[in-house]
């Protein structure tokens, strides 16, 4: 497959790095030639200076031939001229844009076929408040997604000394609790990646990922033993884009919302446009603020400012002080890596949630959804089976499905959610939710494309 990339930006570097490590054709477009020289320096692939929006450029990079366009450069009006120029001199199957203005997104008519014509456009702040609100509303959880029109949800919850599964393995659990419908999917353990089997021993400081129905998630906490305070009361330190995305949905949902936005304009641009939050100008990171505002009491705490390093520090200023659940935005994967073991309960990625986005459109096979989890490490995949594909009209136990690699979920055509067995028979048409190391991606994309012979 031949990819071009245009910005070699946070989204457009993971992406190249992620598909070049599967051996596919990539061609990166960049203007800034110190990016240009880092990339190089990091990744085995084709790089051309220049702009984007340039059709010379574009053909240089082999548009004609290529299979996807994904324009990802920090400007807007950038990525959509490349998409037009990449329809309008080329047949590129798929075209990918990052749009983040508002103005632009809520005009859906320019993304239709009969203008940009896009298969998917980013908004990389918006993605990761939809991530966000989905961990809120979940007790406990540390990571959310949903799956298959949200009637199966992915949950991940990190185990504590007081969780009851720890020090047990995986079949007593469910030989204990046989009517629950959960499956363990994966296990983040410090630097290790776990995808588990009924021998497998739970540990304290597990990241343990389930896969379930909704209705089973309150029998989910209390399976995995996790206790945690149940509220309402949210406290957001940053008022841009993410924080106000987020303010606008919980406030439909019944939440109680602070907001402290430092700069005064801002503050006073989403307080006139919010209907019950209260909006304070001040600095998240100042102690005596948080303490006037009863951060003790707050049950939620986010940080999401445009500075990681302030995110960290303000989530984790929080959680001394007696926070909740805090949650903190944070895009460098060395930062990301840390959150875990410096005391910040959940670290949420902008640049994870676009990538997740764009893969569901490279994966071979009809692909409908694909998540990142665990920085990368695991790639949580929905498809749809398709006849004379490895995977169908077998029991599962019969099938040679690679180590590292398991079905989370199947959902039958008539929506009904099977966790599965050893007995389970997947038929075409049904959805599939595959979680598998990234390393095992290629194995299942074969299992997953129709054969040859069948047309």
């Amino acid at each position: 497959m031949k990819v071009i990339i245009i910005g070699a930006g946070v989204v457009g570097y993971t992406i190249a790095r992620r598909l070049s490590s599967e051996a596919q054709d990539v061609v990166i477009i960049e203007k800034d030639e110190r990016r240009i020289r880092e990339v190089a320096e990091t990744l085995d692939v084709k790089i051309i200076h220049g702009s984007g929006s340039s059709p010379k450029v574009l053909m240089d990079a082999g548009v004609e031939r290529s299979d996807i366009v994904i324009a990802v450069t920090d400007s807007d009006e950038v990525n959509m001229i490349a998409c037009l120029i990449a329809g309008s001199q080329s047949r590129v199957p798929k075209k990918i844009a990052r749009i983040r203005e508002p103005d632009y997104a809520s005009y859906t008519q320019i993304f239709e076929k009969d203008c940009l014509d896009l298969d998917f456009n980013i908004n990389p702040e918006k993605a990761a408040a939809e991530r966000i609100l989905n961990i809120i509303e979940v007790q406990g959880a540390v990571d959310v997604a949903d799956f298959a029109d949200g009637k199966v949800k992915l949950v991940g919850i990190k185990l504590t000394p007081t969780c009851g599964v720890v020090g047990q393995k995986l079949k007593d659990l469910k030989e204990f609790h046989p009517d629950h419908k959960v499956i363990i999917v994966a296990i983040y353990r410090g630097s290790e990646t776990i995808i588990p089997d009924g021998s497998t021993v739970f540990e304290e400081g597990d990241l343990v990922f389930t896969v379930t129905v909704p209705k089973e998630i309150q029998n989910l906490v209390k399976l995995l033993g996790r206790k945690e305070k149940a509220g309402n009361k949210v406290m957001l330190v940053g008022g841009g884009d993410i924080g106000f995305y987020l303010a606008q949905w919980l406030e439909k949902k019944g939440f109680s919302i602070k907001v402290i936005e430092r700069n005064e304009s801002r503050a006073l641009f989403i307080a006139d446009r919010l209907k019950k939050s209260i909006v304070i100008k001040g600095d998240g990171t100042d102690q005596n603020l948080l303490i006037e505002e009863n951060v003790r009491d707050i049950d939620t705490f986010i940080s999401v400012t445009n500075d990681e390093e302030a995110n960290i520090l303000t989530a984790l200023l929080a959680k001394r002080m007696g926070a909740g659940r805090c949650i903190s935005l944070i895009d460098k994967p060395e930062y990301l890596s840390m959150v875990s073991t410096i005391g910040i309960d959940v670290g949420v990625s902008p640049r994870l949630a676009s990538v997740s986005g764009i893969l569901q459109f490279v994966r071979r096979g009809k692909i409908l959804a694909v998540t990142q989890l665990m920085e990368e490490r695991v790639e949580a995949i929905e498809t749809i089976a398709m006849e004379t594909s490895d995977i169908v009209s077998k029991p599962l136990k019969g099938l040679k499905f690679p180590q590292g690699a398991l079905i989370g979920a199947v959902v039958k055509e008539n929506g009904a959610v099977v966790i599965p067995e050893g007995e389970t028979l997947i038929q075409p048409g049904d959805k599939v939710i595959i979680f598998t190391l990234a390393k095992t991606v290629p194995k299942i994309e074969k299992m997953l494309l129709v054969k040859p012979e069948y047309f």
